[in-house]
């Protein structure tokens, strides 16, 4: 079964909403090691008092800064991907809880105690490596590669490659894959480059093409307030080396190379088969006595896609190979962190609340979208945490984009951040918050 950890996070008041007063409520600890939340509103009028299933595995408190968020969950998983394992962070919460300033932050200053959970792995990652690069100076050296896109709606975007839109399709191989525009080349071939992914060697590097790439990120109105990240981000770090780079750039070159050669063999295929037939009298399509398939034409163009096709067989297994071959294990892992979009409380009515700014109807569908992507991936998570055969990915497009995340994670774990506010008129919004990381959490139970 897989491993998921569910952990909880308060954020501190703002003042106009601390002079309204906080909610009341504590953590239980009666099912050790795991903890619960309850919640009572200071209105009736708000709902009845609240208590979570024991499916937390720390609470954090307004006072609790990200350095301590990051030594309690993010830490530990370090050495993990050391050995080769991956690990996926997810934070999910109601516009304006603070699940950006979990993961990214505000401040970029490295020796801050408010550094993002993304930014204090990527640190603490480029420290570790360090040392390894050290000890092992008869190796090719490692870094970090950075890739970086958002979804909006339906649609994705490289936020690395100026914002241009990605696809999301599943390939010959089985596996899901984000891909750029298309590009035609000379003599035919079609290259469809995958997502940019920037080879940093040093943590400043990596955060300056990371600060830059989020200066494109989509904010818009949501029911809290004006400047709510209106897209899912997805920021992934994998250990690599030149070598890997190369042999990536290879396979991506004899893909290309064997679309025009496949294209041809269809076509000639095709056409021989097409001209072995006629249009009868009756209108009917029959035999044509006249022509007979020229099998050996068709069987030069099989054998010379069949040729095309095994150089791409050499450039997976080249790939392969220096990864087994590699004497660091954690070349090839990944750490995969997710900012979701700020999820939307509705009514049974159907209205949002709190309704303290303006919305689009375009904002408004957004809303919406943004929370049928949350609810798959409640549901995927529900499933891959129990071990479930099918697991539903191509429920929405966000499912879909983190499918191989979800598939790699075999030999790795996720965790998922609900951040949630303490103020009395977020009453509603953080309940619903808590009953989603509650049914995560209590899933794998």
């Amino acid at each position: 079964m897989a491993t998921i950890n569910v952990f909880a996070r308060w954020r501190p008041l703002s003042q106009p909403e601390a002079k309204r007063g906080e909610l009341n409520r504590k953590t239980l600890s009666d099912r050790p090691p795991l903890l619960a939340v309850s919640m009572q509103p200071q209105a009736p009028a708000e709902g009845r008092s609240w208590t979570s299933s024991p499916a937390f595995h720390a609470v954090f408190e307004p006072e609790d800064d990200n350095h301590k968020v990051y030594n309690d969950v993010i830490a530990p998983n370090i050495p993990k991907v050391l050995r080769g394992e991956n690990c996926s962070v997810f934070a999910y919460g109601h516009s304006g809880s603070g699940k950006t300033h979990t993961i990214l932050g505000y401040d970029y200053d490295q020796n801050s105690q408010k550094l993002g959970l993304c930014l204090a792995a990527a640190k603490q990652l480029f420290d570790a490596l360090y040392d390894l690069n050290e000890k092992r100076r008869g190796e090719e050296e490692l870094g970090i590669g950075l890739s970086l896109f958002e979804l909006r709606k339906k649609s994705a975007f490289d936020l690395l490659n100026h914002h241009n839109q990605c696809h999301i399709r599943e390939g010959p191989d089985g596996k899901v894959h984000i891909r750029g525009e298309t590009e035609i080349l000379a003599g035919g071939k079609v290259r469809v480059r995958p997502i940019v992914q920037r080879l940093c060697w040093t943590f400043e590097s990596f955060q300056q093409e990371l600060v830059q790439a989020l200066s494109q990120r989509t904010t818009g109105v949501s029911t809290v307030h004006d400047q709510s990240s209106r897209t899912h981000a997805v920021i992934e770090l994998e250990v690599i080396n030149q070598s890997l780079i190369d042999a990536r750039q290879a396979l991506f070159d004899r893909q290309s190379e064997l679309v025009p050669v496949g294209k041809r063999a269809t076509d000639i295929r095709i056409e021989e088969e097409s001209k072995a037939y006629m249009q009868l009298a009756d209108g009917r399509w029959g035999p044509n006595p006249d022509y007979q398939i020229n099998q050996e034409r068709i069987d030069m163009a099989e054998a010379e896609k069949a040729q095309y096709e095994a150089h791409v067989t050499a450039a997976e297994q080249k790939i392969e190979a220096i990864l087994e071959a590699s004497a660091f294990p954690c070349l090839g892992a990944k750490m995969v962190f997710v900012d979701l979009a700020g999820a939307e409380f509705y009514d049974d009515n159907g209205t949002t609340r709190p309704q303290t700014t303006r919305q689009t109807p375009q904002e408004r569908q957004e809303g919406r979208q943004i929370n049928t992507d949350l609810l798959a991936l409640k549901e995927v998570m529900g499933a891959w945490s129990q071990g479930q055969k099918r697991i539903p990915f191509r429920s929405s497009t966000l499912t879909m984009a983190l499918r191989e995340h979800f598939m790699s994670a075999g030999k790795g774990n996720s965790t998922i951040i609900v951040t949630i506010s303490p103020a009395t008129d977020q009453y509603k919004a953080t309940l619903n918050s808590l009953k989603y990381a509650s049914l995560v959490g209590a899933a794998r139970v």
